[in-house]
């Protein structure tokens, strides 16, 4: 275990850029995870991941019995390089305002196929255009997690779905899910053999007059403006929740959720408009 005690070492710069700098994670094709339960989830998640590139630990982290077990398993991994230091050095470091003492700088997982006969052999997805806050982002992912969404395909303008801000959202639903960035929507919709469903306000049928019993794939646009003309028309089906209330609009991450689990609900008991 290699000790540091100062914020102008090497790599501890090179943490502090990496939480920052979305380029910089793309290009090392690298993240961080910052807390236990966040480790945990990528370390229990059965996709075949690599190990830890490094573990950091604050001094505070190691009197965490959570923590010291956590140590334990990632000693167990020979390529993974494990540094104690001060807790200012690691205030310097973690993102959250409270740290907990321990965080793991990983890579990013492959997308082992992103092909079209992949896309076309697909059951339900989502697809997302232009989603701009990286917390409705990981919410998002989140949801599609806990719905059994097994590809989520994001178009080149949408926020990292690496950020620590976006990490923090989903709980460690990003080792549940294949999350693929940097999509040609129009694309991938041309070569899904499901139905496509495209979320507006101005849709022309309910969300629960639709019937989402075979492969779906929803698409949800941004946050304020919703979806382009294009991802509109490439839709099968254009359909919008219905609303009761004086509100304009529902959260993105909200509206993702009300259309998942009623798809949910639809595939395992049956339609019934």
């Amino acid at each position: 275990m290699q000790r540091i005690a100062s914020r102008e070492h090497p790599y501890i710069k090179y943490l502090v850029k990496l939480q920052k700098s979305a380029q910089l994670r793309k290009q090392s094709a690298s993240t961080i995870l910052d807390g236990i339960h966040l480790i945990q989830s990528y370390l229990s998640a059965d996709t075949g991941h690599s190990a830890p590139r490094s573990i950091v630990i604050s001094e505070a982290g190691q009197k965490n019995s959570e923590i010291i077990s956590l140590l334990d398993t990632c000693r167990q991994f020979p390529d993974t390089c494990i540094y104690r230091v001060t807790d200012q050095v690691f205030e310097k470091i973690s993102s959250v305002k409270t740290p907990t003492g321990v965080l793991a700088c990983i890579t990013v997982p492959a997308v082992t196929d992103q092909s079209i006969i992949a896309v076309s052999e697909l059951l339900n997805c989502i697809l997302l255009e232009s989603i701009q806050d990286p917390g409705n982002l990981g919410t998002i992912i989140r949801t599609a997690a806990a719905a059994d969404i097994s590809d989520i395909f994001l178009s080149r303008d949408c926020a990292d779905a690496w950020s620590p801000k976006t990490l923090r959202a989903a709980m460690g639903a990003h080792f549940l899910t294949t999350i693929h960035s940097d999509c040609n929507l129009l694309e991938i919709s041309k070569h899904y053999r499901g139905q496509i469903i495209a979320t507006a306000l101005n849709g022309y049928q309910a969300l629960y007059q639709s019937d989402l019993t075979e492969p779906t794939a929803f698409v949800f646009g941004n946050e304020g403006t919703g979806l382009s003309e294009l991802m509109l028309r490439a839709a099968d089906k254009t359909i919008f929740v219905p609303m009761p209330g004086k509100t304009e609009s529902l959260n993105a991450a909200s509206a993702v959720a009300v259309c998942l689990f009623e798809m949910v609900r639809q595939q395992k008991f049956g339609f019934k408009a």
